[in-house]
C-alpha cells in the first residue's frame, strides 16, 4: 500500500512539474505578444501614422524585420553591422515612399528608442519589487 501511495505521489509530482514547464512557453509567448503590441502602438504614435499609411507601412515593416532577423549571428560584429546597414539602405526608399523622408529617418531610430524605454521600464519594475522576491526569482 505504501508503494502504491508513493508511486501515486511521484506521478502527481511529475505531472505537476511537466504542467509548470508547459505553462512557461505560453507565458513567454504572451509577454512577446504584449511587447509587440506596445511596439506597434509606440511606432504608430511616434510616426503619426494614418490608417492608410499604416496599411502600407506594417507589411513593409514585417519584411524589414524578417530580413533583419536573417542576419547571421555568427558573423563578426563589423560584418553584422554592415548587413544591417545594407538592409536599411535597401528599405529606406520604400519607407520614404510611405512615410516621407523625415518620418523615415525618425523610424530607423525608433526601434532602439523603444528597446531602451522598455528596458528602463523593466529595470524600474524590478527595482520596486521586494528584495526577497528578487532573490528567489534569481534562483529559479
Amino acid at each position: 500500500m505504501k508503494k502504491i501511495l508513493f508511486m501515486a505521489m511521484m506521478s502527481f509530482g511529475f505531472m505537476f512539474a511537466a504542467k509548470a514547464q508547459d505553462a512557461a512557453p505560453a507565458d513567454e509567448t504572451q509577454k512577446e505578444e504584449k511587447i509587440q503590441a506596445l511596439y506597434v502602438a509606440y511606432v504608430t504614435k511616434q510616426l503619426n501614422l494614418t490608417p492608410e499609411e499604416a496599411e502600407k507601412f506594417w507589411p513593409l515593416h514585417t519584411q524589414f524585420v524578417n530580413e533583419m532577423k536573417g542576419v547571421d549571428p555568427k558573423l563578426s560584429q563589423l560584418e553584422k553591422e554592415q548587413k544591417v546597414l545594407d538592409i536599411k539602405k535597401k528599405f529606406q526608399p520604400k519607407f520614404t515612399q510611405v512615410l516621407g523622408a523625415n518620418r523615415c529617418e525618425h523610424f530607423f531610430g525608433l526601434r532602439d528608442e523603444f528597446n531602451r524605454k522598455l528596458l528602463e521600464r523593466i529595470n524600474k519594475q524590478r527595482a520596486n519589487q521586494p528584495q526577497r522576491l528578487r532573490l528567489r526569482r534569481g534562483f529559479q
